[in-house]
């Protein structure tokens, strides 16, 4: 067999070299670039006002993201996030409109339905071994129709009118507004994207999370409880769309029907784009963050060039086909 000569040798590493930089650093040189584009473009992308408002655009995306992306680090994936977010923006609204409850209730009850789906999910998964993409398939639908029934297809706000003709008298409490609000908004993306970050990084629990992503019967053998973990992975993730449902709520006042639904795709893409980032090769909540600042950068810059919004989905389906491409190559 004929050796390489020290010519080729060098070419191969170079290009191997090229491949492991665009790999670890491509996402963020994207983005850089699509900043000057769009900036040259429009000379008003770059204004403070409009970062804080791509900013603000991506807290809720992000948020839901991170769910999934905790999912992701048990070699699991939750596509009911995008419902769960819907039946908790109809629930807290809900509580204040149709029956005058203070802030701490209302945002108690949307969590606490929304655990309930993940415990739902958690069940079926690790109890009778459904696969968890198609169970989570079927609960995003079911929890869909829970939603649809429970404000009965139509959108809750104040001063609506009620089934017996009426009008709802309650509420929203204004500290409750407060919250989709910048800086709020911004702060609780933040906070989160954090401490998920330390959570899944710095932990003993964060790293048998990536344990037993990686190879289940190695966690399994080496004591690792690897259901409640799995458990714990459905239910913060359960959680972490509650969030973003409650966000939203906030932030438009209103629970239109199936408002969650738009950012599932979106927080899909945000994590799945996240592998790559700095080379990490695995879900985790910086990777997450930037993926979704990707998206947001794209969605803002393309609304300003008047791209039509029903081409969007092309362009993020796009993004979110090349980041899975460029992650399982990576992994084979």
């Amino acid at each position: 067999m004929a050796e390489l000569n020290p010519v080729q040798t060098n070419k191969v590493k170079r290009s191997f070299d090229l491949f492991q930089f665009l790999y670890k650093y491509g996402t963020i040189l994207t983005i850089f670039i699509l900043i000057i584009v769009f900036a040259v473009t429009n000379p008003t992308f770059i204004q403070g006002n409009n970062i804080i408002n791509i900013l603000r655009s991506i807290s809720i995306v992000t948020i839901i993201a991170i769910g999934i992306t905790i999912s992701l680090s048990v070699n699991g994936f939750d596509l009911s996030v995008g419902s769960v977010a819907s039946l908790s923006n109809a629930i807290v609204i809900s509580m204040f409109v149709w029956f005058s409850q203070n802030t701490l209730i209302a945002i108690f009850s949307a969590i606490v339905a929304s655990l309930l789906v993940g415990v739902l999910n958690s069940f079926i998964i690790v109890k009778l071994k459904v696969p968890d993409m198609l169970i989570t398939l079927a609960t995003m639908f079911i929890v869909q129709g829970i939603a649809l029934t429970y404000t009965k297809g139509a959108t809750v706000s104040q001063n609506m009118v009620m089934p017996d003709g009426t009008f709802a008298t309650g509420l929203i409490s204004p500290v409750f507004e407060h919250i989709g609000q910048v800086p709020w908004i911004i702060v609780i993306m933040v906070v989160v994207v954090i401490a998920v970050h330390i959570f899944l990084t710095y932990t003993k629990h964060g790293r048998y999370m990536y344990v037993i992503g990686g190879n289940i019967e190695a966690a399994r053998l080496s004591g690792i409880p690897v259901n409640k973990y799995k458990v714990a992975a459905y239910l913060l993730s359960a959680l972490f769309a509650s969030i973003g449902g409650i966000v939203l709520a906030s932030r438009v006042m209103t629970a239109e029907i199936n408002a969650g639904a738009p950012y599932l795709m979106d927080s899909v893409a945000a994590a799945f784009i996240g592998f790559s980032v700095l080379g990490a090769g695995k879900p985790n909540a910086f990777g997450t963050f930037v993926g979704a600042v990707l998206i947001g950068i794209l969605q803002n810059g393309l609304v300003m060039m008047s791209v039509p919004y029903y081409a969007m989905d092309i362009v993020k389906g796009t993004v979110l086909a090349f980041a899975l491409a460029l992650t399982y190559y990576k992994q084979k």
